[in-house]
């Protein structure tokens, strides 16, 4: 039994939630997100509250309960209030740079990085060496933020290379000088 599909989602006032031919769409003060839901899953939109029911008890039917009740309540958190992902990067002469609609990271290499970024996303450098990412799209969000990060993980001798703020680095303590 999915505990967390048979979850009862409350919908804050000043967003709707609908439902057509299974496409949810949720509208709210920072935009509108819509998630196709498969043809095993009911979603019930009542007054306030959202459920999601199973019609079959197949596994994959099992598996898509729970996920697409937290991708229901993430659309719903994201047009209310967004998401935001603070990336930050350490090593010398390593820098990110926002022009425009792309992301310049220098990050040691003997050229720039640029990445695009992409549309629903904002991009504020707060300074050389953070940026911070937002959305509505908690999944875009985190996969941008993710690929800005696989630029240059960090390494586990110096720390150097670009990590999510307040992330910790298991550090290794390096070779030893012999007898």
């Amino acid at each position: 039994m999915s505990r967390i599909g048979n979850r009862i989602i409350n919908v804050p006032t000043g967003i709707t939630v609908e439902n057509n031919n299974n496409i949810v769409t949720v509208k709210g003060p920072k935009g509108e997100l819509s998630y196709e839901v498969i043809k095993d899953l009911k979603v019930n939109i009542s007054e306030g509250t959202v459920t999601v029911e199973r019609l079959k008890d197949d596994k994959h039917t099992k598996a898509m309960h729970g996920t697409t009740n937290a991708i229901i309540t993430n659309m719903i958190e994201g047009v209310n209030s967004g998401f935001a992902k603070e990336l930050e990067i350490i090593g010398v002469g390593y820098r990110f740079n926002v022009k425009g609609n792309t992301l310049v990271v220098n990050a040691g290499y003997s050229h720039p990085v640029e990445l695009l970024i992409p549309n629903g996303l904002v991009v504020e450098q707060a300074s050389n060496t953070e940026i911070t990412i937002k959305g509505i799209d908690k999944e875009l969000v985190g996969e941008f933020a993710a690929n800005v990060r696989k630029v240059r993980k960090p390494e586990p001798y110096k720390g150097k290379g670009i990590r999510y703020k307040g992330e910790h680095i298991r550090r290794k303590e390096g070779k030893k000088a012999s007898k």
